[in-house]
């Protein structure tokens, strides 16, 4: 179980993640994202740094750069016709894109939130998918018949695959549906996932 930080938090539904009075919703952890935003400021610092050293060169005198005079002369000629424009749009939307991506969406998918324990507590707690897989996988092994058991957390989803060496295959599964929805409700999450189970021989 982690807590990556904390947050006045509000009790919540098992089954919807809000609070039954006022109707908050249980927020997810948010990602730092640090080296995107530290590659984009370093990309943005050096551009800015070479055009201000380029016309500070200008300004005392010195030759304008090259490739300054080649790329002003590159944007008067070329067309939105041309390819390499169309080519270099298109690199700038997808990286743009990619960017306003990683800014809106919160990150971090390891991490299930979980409900808070009451009216005004100030925790903000998560649980790893690991965790949670490891926890159910545990309780799955213990009904009887199981041999193997496979289990996979996901946001809405577990998928358990298990192999069974006696009993009945419908016994077996039935027993794993009842203690797995048990174990899912233990786990407190504000999003409790639905458990997908296969077993075979």
């Amino acid at each position: 179980m982690t807590a990556p930080g904390t947050d006045p938090g509000t009790g919540t539904d098992p089954g919807t993640g809000t609070d039954p009075g006022t109707g908050s919703r249980a927020r997810r952890f948010r990602s730092a994202r640090r080296v995107p935003a530290a590659l984009t400021a370093l990309a943005v610092l050096g551009v800015a740094a070479l055009f201000l050293y380029d016309l500070a060169a200008v300004r005392s005198g010195r030759p304008a750069m090259s490739w300054r005079g080649d790329l002003a002369h590159w944007l008067e000629t070329a067309t939105p016709a041309d390819l390499s424009v169309q080519l270099t749009g298109g690199a700038l939307a997808v990286a743009g894109a990619v960017l306003l991506l990683l800014a809106l969406t919160p990150g971090l998918r390891r991490i299930l939130t979980m409900r808070t324990p009451g009216q005004g507590a100030a925790v903000h707690a998560g649980l790893g998918r690991k965790d949670a897989a490891q926890v159910l996988r545990d309780r799955a092994m213990e009904v009887s018949g199981v041999r193997t058991v496979r289990v996979k957390v996901g946001r809405s989803h577990v998928g358990v695959r298990a192999t069974s060496h006696f009993r009945e295959l419908d016994d077996v599964r039935a027993d794993l549906d009842a203690v797995l929805a048990v174990g899912i409700e233990e786990l407190g999450l504000a999003h409790p996932p639905r458990a997908r189970v296969r077993v075979r021989r």
